[in-house]
């Protein structure tokens, strides 16, 4: 029996997960933008950049955020696929 998802659709989920690596590779940079003046003795950057270095978190839980529907939407098509073949 063939499956019927096909290999390039999107997963509930995946969406969440892209945007969370986007959010956290932005924190990222403004982390080490923000740190880079600790190192070169030259005078630090506004708060609002220490702000800034707290969206890698955000981007983390929303990463985690999408892998955990990912696989709510998994166990769901799995528990309908068993109670269809009952």
């Amino acid at each position: 029996m063939r499956d019927k998802t096909q290999a390039n659709s999107a997963a509930p989920g995946d969406g969440l997960v892209r945007a969370g690596a986007l959010v956290f590779f932005v924190g990222a940079v403004a982390t080490l933008v923000t740190v880079a003046p600790l190192f070169l003795g030259t005078t630090p950057f506004p708060t609002y950049m220490f702000g800034l270095s707290m969206l890698m978190a955000v981007g983390f839980l929303m990463a985690g955020a999408g892998v955990l529907r990912s696989v709510a939407a998994g166990r769901r098509q799995a528990r309908a696929g068993r109670l269809s073949e009952r």
